[in-house]
């Protein structure tokens, strides 16, 4: 199949065949990174906007750098520095932007929907880099593209998701994508942090990590989003790291070759330990590797893109 969209927002109306080929478009773009010179003419006279209202450091290098191996010119855009600060709304920002004959915006903001926004009058393409406790959804691909690699199939296979879900953009787009591959996606927290009501997607809850973990072949621990919670919702640190943490007694509980995975930032000693962090299971380091691929892929397709075979 062909992509069609202009823009990328979610993962929610993405088809399972548009998620696979956007995992094959990552794959041949991933052999890239690995040639002496580095960058192909996909994007050769397009300019891409980094538009991150909120504050990142992983996603926006990582979206950076896949314009710039496309050989797209970049604008990187600093709220904190801009008319944002004047009291200018987003939409006359990106409109003004947009008279700059941009033609990409990757947006990340705090407000859920944003990037939806957005796209309603932009006459180029959006990209969602996470929109508040909404959607995330190259994070979401990148992690279904380091499952593939290490496990060569997301049909079947048994998912646990650890952590602060209720907040987290990175869970709704990771049970949206591997719910429609066919993955067998459990979720695992605080009951506060946890409500039932998501099995309304297709997924498991379950309080008890021992249980989560038993019988995964992946194992994805997330952040306490602290940002985006009242206090009342997170029961402390120690208590968590004691009740949900990822540590050697619960790796040894685990079957031998599930893999462990985590968006970053870690939170070394809370979700998982150092050393497990470190660990030959762990794929961590993997998952911003292959999150320059996914980027150049999504970036690719979006722009027009059929087959990367023809620039590659």
């Amino acid at each position: 199949m062909n992509w069609d969209k202009r823009h990328l927002l979610d993962i929610e109306s993405l088809t399972a065949e548009e998620i696979n080929l956007i995992l094959d478009t990552a794959k041949a773009f991933k052999e890239v990174s690995t040639r002496p010179i580095k960058k192909v003419p996909a994007l050769r006279g397009k300019t891409v906007i980094n538009l991150f209202v909120e504050p990142s450091t992983r996603t926006r290098t990582s979206f950076e750098l896949a314009a710039i191996r496309l050989s797209a010119d970049v604008i990187n855009f600093n709220a904190e520095a801009s008319s944002f600060k004047k009291g200018e709304s987003l939409r006359d920002t990106v409109r003004n932007l947009e008279s700059l004959n941009a033609d990409i915006f990757i947006i990340r903001h705090s407000a859920a929907g944003a990037p939806h926004f957005i796209a309603r009058f932009l006459k180029g393409s959006v990209v969602n880099a996470g929109d508040g406790a909404h959607e995330h959804p190259t994070q979401a691909l990148l992690d279904v593209f380091t499952m593939l690699e290490k496990k060569g199939r997301i049909q079947g296979l048994n998912v646990t998701i650890i952590g602060d879900i209720l907040y987290s953009r990175v869970a709704r787009s990771n049970v949206w994508a591997l719910t429609k591959l066919g993955a067998n996606v459990t979720l695992c927290g605080p009951s506060t942090l946890v409500p039932q009501e998501f099995e309304k997607m297709g997924c498991r809850v379950v309080y008890n990590v021992e249980k989560a973990i038993k019988d995964a072949d992946v194992v994805n621990l997330l952040r306490i989003q602290h940002e985006r919670q009242r206090k009342t919702m997170f029961p402390g640190t120690g208590e968590y790291s004691s009740l949900f943490g990822l540590n050697y007694s619960r790796l040894a509980m685990m079957k031998p070759d599930t893999i462990i995975m985590h968006p970053g930032p870690i939170n070394r000693g809370i979700e998982i330990t150092s050393e497990i962090a470190d660990c030959e299971r762990s794929v961590i380091l993997e998952q911003v590797t292959n999150g320059l691929a996914v980027r150049m892929a999504v970036l690719f397709l979006v722009s027009g893109g059929k087959s990367p075979k023809d620039i590659l």
